[in-house]
Order: structure tokens, then sequence, then C-alpha cells
């Protein structure tokens, strides 16, 4: 039994073991009906491996699920789904071309006419009042409402148990606030909600209970509405957090990255065209873009850093010298690095080493190349100082990135550029994917670079995080940046408001 009354799932003592990693080490959990229980824990801390093996996409090595008081095998997310287990992942599986409908009957197990289906939609949708059109093309509708179809898919099962992994990760804060409301509606009526997030403020706000892992062990659980954020963060990184330390009142230097009128056609039927952006980054200053997933982030990172060329080589200045005609290595030489999104063969390729990952960037910069030759002896130490300033977990200079992990591979991706000293640094979630206490190291090194007198343009989905870094900021959506705002000026709402495409006049 718990608060909430009988158990709806018991885990007992499970274990999973991977080659080389011991994903889950005897892990015991209780969720009762009708509780919204967080699970928490840093990356490869062995959440989604014990979500996997609940929903039956993954079988357990040792001990026993219970689901209603009963031991069973869960042989697969059929018989998950058969038992009234729902699960809503962090990616969604949804066919662009086709029409909301048609899409959930895509996932639905049992056959049932396009017309009752109809029907049994719009019931639900009424019931936890979740406003979608079932006719519409998939390819129409914002991250919101998508995630609204994988939530209506898992709600025609009547679930007894719905897990949702990163839910809120592409949304503004209007739908987060939306989703809260369906959930608590649905915990009302006795679906027990297992919540995976990393926004530590969302849990405090929603769950009752927290099961925190660490490591593949069971570490701590609690009730979040006792804990602070700080609290659930460093039980689960096992040390103090720092906190980052930015100067209070910060004076700026003169302009030294400034884009003007820049504007890029549409790439391919899924890309975003920018249209007619602005902005002027002063030495020292931070400036942060906010923004839902898929509103021309990438598009806009890629003609910055020079992947992509402009047409109006003055659309891009730095220190007054136009370079919008310019390829990476021209930008790069002048004192401007980036770092895209994807860190995996984007940013880094998994099957080079760590020497040859800096080479790939650092060369012009960090002199290791001379007349045509490598310098390996540099290059090597080069890699090995960023493995030292930036704590990477690695054997050293000669491990392949793709052995790292990826909040290890983004600390090194992140001490590469920033060791560069670049006048200036552009870059795209710096801190996606790591845990509490690399993404406080990664922030921190980003305010000291600035305070050094670069110019910083952090692209993030994460709002806390702009909010904590930031002297000013703007929002891009559909391809367009809001007048920029000096932090500190503009409310959550405002920018959640422009997110969702409510521009400012």
């Amino acid at each position: 039994m718990t608060a909430h009354g009988p158990l709806r799932l018991e885990l007992r003592g499970i274990s999973k073991q991977f080659p080389g990693v011991l994903a889950n080490d005897h892990v015991s959990v209780q969720v009762g009906a009708g509780e919204i229980h967080a699970l928490l824990g840093e990356n490869g801390a062995g959440k989604s491996t014990l979500v996997k093996m609940i929903y039956g996409i993954m079988q357990p090595d040792q001990g026993e699920i219970v689901w209603n008081g009963e031991t069973l095998r869960i042989a697969s997310p059929k018989a998950a789904r058969k038992l009234g287990i729902g699960m809503v992942f962090q990616h969604f599986s949804l066919f662009e071309a086709l029409t909301v409908l048609e899409n959930i009957a895509l996932g639905l197990d049992a056959k049932i006419s396009q017309r009752d289906l109809e029907t049994e939609i719009r019931k639900v949708m009424d019931q936890y009042g979740l406003k979608l059109d079932p006719q519409r093309v998939v390819a129409t509708l914002s991250v919101g409402e998508r995630q609204r179809i994988e939530i209506v898919r898992a709600l025609l099962l009547n679930p007894k148990l719905l897990i949702m992994d990163e839910p809120t990760s592409v949304l503004t804060p209007q739908e987060v606030e939306q989703l809260f409301e369906t959930l608590r509606q649905l915990s009302a009526g006795g679906c027990s909600i297992l919540y995976i997030s990393h926004k530590l403020h969302e849990i405090v706000a929603l769950c009752e209970t927290a099961t925190i892992l660490r490591g593949g062990k069971l570490v701590a659980t609690c009730d979040p509405r006792k804990k602070t954020s700080r609290e659930m963060a460093e039980l689960m990184i096992g040390a103090n957090l720092k906190d980052v330390s930015k100067a209070q009142t910060s004076t700026f230097g003169a302009s030294k990255f400034e884009v003007k009128s820049l504007s890029m056609p549409k790439r391919g039927d899924f890309g975003v065209a920018l249209h007619d952006i602005s902005f002027d980054v002063r030495a020292g200053e931070i400036y942060g873009i906010a923004g839902v997933a898929g509103n021309g982030q990438n598009e806009l990172l890629e003609v910055l850093s020079g992947e992509v060329v402009s047409q109006n080589s003055g659309s891009i200045l730095l220190d007054g010298k136009a370079l919008g005609h310019m390829g990476p290595s021209d930008r790069r030489q002048l004192g401007l690095c980036s770092v895209p999104e994807e860190r995996n063969g984007h940013a880094a390729v998994g099957e080079f080493n760590l020497t040859e990952n800096t080479l790939l960037t650092a060369r012009q910069r960090k002199g290791l190349v001379a007349n045509g030759m490598i310098d390996g002896g540099k290059t090597s130490g080069f890699a090995a100082s960023v493995i030292e300033s930036f704590k990477v977990k690695a054997l050293g200079p000669t491990s392949l990135a793709g052995s790292l992990s990826g909040g290890n591979l983004q600390k090194f991706i992140m001490g590469r550029e920033i060791l560069q000293a670049p006048d200036v640094l552009i870059v795209s979630q710096p801190t996606w994917g790591v845990d509490a206490g690399a993404a406080s190291a990664i922030r921190q090194a980003i305010v000291d670079l600035a305070a050094k007198g670069s110019a910083i343009v952090v692209i993030s989905q994460d709002l806390d995080e702009l909010l904590d870094l930031s002297d000013t900021m703007s929002v891009i959506n559909l391809g367009r940046l809001s007048p920029p705002r000096k932090v500190g000026t503009i409310s959550i709402e405002e920018i959640g408001l422009l997110m969702g495409g409510v521009h400012a006049h």
C-alpha cells in the first residue's frame, strides 16, 4: 500500500546487465494507484533501461515486476498495452504526411473503423480538454500539438499506468501547463504516472514521489514537494552543486558580432526559411536565443558558423569585417568558433579519437598544422588540456570519441572550442543531455569566456539555462527573431507567447 492506496506497480530487485555496464543494480520501486511518480537521475543512471523493461521492450536479468499484486513477465510493448501500460516517448513516432486520425490508427493494436475511432478520439479530447483536429495533417502541427497525438493515442487504451519520457523538452511554458492539467486529471481518475524529466522545478510542481537513481542504483526516494531542485540535483550527482558565478552588473565593450537583415530560403521539404534576422552582440555579452525545436535554430547556426554561406557577405560582421561569404575555416581563423546541436557526427566523429577530433576545428587557431604537416605532440597536448580543464572522463587523448558518454563528449566539444579563446562563440544546446554537475561546469566556462571579452550567442530550448546565462534575449519562431530584450525585463509568460508564435509589435 502507498499513500494513494493499493500498489499499481512494484519493481523488486530489478537488475539489467549490458556488456561492460550494469545498467540497473537491484532497483526496487513502488508506484501507487493514481500516483504521479518521478524517476530521476543523470544520463546513464539507468532510467531508460528501467522503463523499457516496464513497457516490455526488454527483459530484466534478475528481479520481479509485480502488476496489481500479480508477478508477471511483460513480454512485449503489445503485452504492456494490453495490461493498461501506455508510454509517450521523448521522440515522437509520427508520419508527417498523414492526418492525426491516420497516425493514431497506426498505433493501435485493435481494428476499429475510422468513423468509430474519430468518435473515440473526440470523446477523449473532450474529457481531457485536449484541442486537436483529427483531420489535420501532422506536418501542419506545432510540436505541442504533435505531442497531444501521442498522449491521445495512449489515453485511448484507458491506461492504468502512463510512462512519460522527457515530455516537456520541446514545449512552450503554456503547453507545459496544459500537459500538467491533463496529467493531474488522469491521476485524479486513478491512472498512475511515471514521469522522467531533467527539469527539476517541474518535478517539484507536479510529482508526489521521486525515485532517484545514480549509476544504476537506487540512492533515494523522497517527496519532491518537500525538497528544493538543488537538493534533488545533489542527490542525483552525489556531490554539491556549484552555482554559476556571474557578475551582477556587466559593462560591455563595443559591438563585436553583427547580423544584419539575414534571410535564407528554406532547404529541403522540412527545412525552415530565415526571415530578415538582425541582432548585435557586444564584447563580453551573452545573447540568448530561445525557441521550440524546429523553428530555424539549426538553420541559423549553420549560416552563422559558415557551413551554409550567405548570398550577402555584409549580413554577418565580426569586428566590422564582412564574413557572410566565408566558410567555417576562414571564420575560425578570424575568431568565430561554433558548436552545433548534434554532437555525434556533426560536432565530433565517433570513429576518430579525441586528438583527431581536436584537429577538426582547432588546427588554425592553435597552430596544430605547419606547412601541411600535423604537429602530433602539439595536437595531443591540446586534447589532453581539454580533457583536464573540463574534467572529461576519458582514458586519454587516444580514446575514441564514440566511447565517451554523451555528457563527457559534450564537455570535450565545448572545451575544444572555449580553449581556442574565440572572439565570438556560437553554441546550440550547450548542456543538452548532460547531468547537473557537467551542465554547471559548462555554463560557468561560457560565463568566464564572456568575462574575458568574447561575444557569445547561446541557442537553447532550456529557458532556465538562458535566463541564468544571458544578458539579452530573443525568441526564434518560424525563422523570425523577436526584438532583443534585456534579461530581467521579460517574463516567462511573454517568452512562452513568443515561442508559440504570438509576436510583439
